[in-house]
């Protein structure tokens, strides 16, 4: 195991024997950021052309609020990349299970700050299109993303990745 795993920080790197051969990382059938950001650009086009409200106005400062919590929750959990040192872009090859920071409460919480953030941008906004969007990109996420990686971290690095898979919810 690297020195980091050994000493409590909470990234397991694979032993050389649950490498895969040519490594190449996961391939998603979209980039997650792109997904989003294309989400949210279809968001916003729907509402200029159609609008629809979503909230009473009184509400709409949740959105400021759940846009900052997206913003630190992205942050956190790119730092826990970088200490791990492993890429977050998905077709380059994972070193490690990351199991501390926002990991110990969920499996993904990147694309868990990407929603929070369309999420809060369509309650800021008050536009019913904005969230809404947010359906097709939970499914397109969660079937043509999560479920090829989770594939590859449970081929990549077996038992340990399962048990991690068990202990902690995919989203929250």
């Amino acid at each position: 195991m690297h020195q980091e795993a050994e000493h409590g920080r909470g990234n397991s790197h694979v032993p050389a024997r649950g490498a895969i051969a040519a490594d190449q990382g996961v391939v998603v059938f979209a980039r997650p950021p792109i997904v989003y950001l294309v989400s949210i650009l279809a968001g916003f086009g729907l509402n200029a052309v159609w609008p629809v409200r979503m909230v009473p106005d009184a509400i709409e400062p949740v959105g400021g609020m759940l846009i900052l919590l997206a913003v630190a929750l992205f942050v956190l959990s790119v730092r826990e990349f970088r200490r791990a040192r492993t890429p977050i872009r998905t077709r380059k090859p994972v070193m490690s299970i990351i199991t501390n920071g926002p990991y110990r409460f969920s499996r993904n919480p990147i694309y868990l700050s990407f929603t929070l953030l369309q999420l809060g941008l369509g309650m800021w906004a008050n536009s019913a299109w904005l969230v809404g969007m947010l359906i097709p990109t939970l499914v397109l996420m969660s079937y043509g993303v999560i479920a090829r990686e989770e594939r590859y971290m449970a081929r990549k690095f077996g038992d340990e990745y399962l048990q991690y898979k068990r202990a902690v919810r995919r989203w929250f």
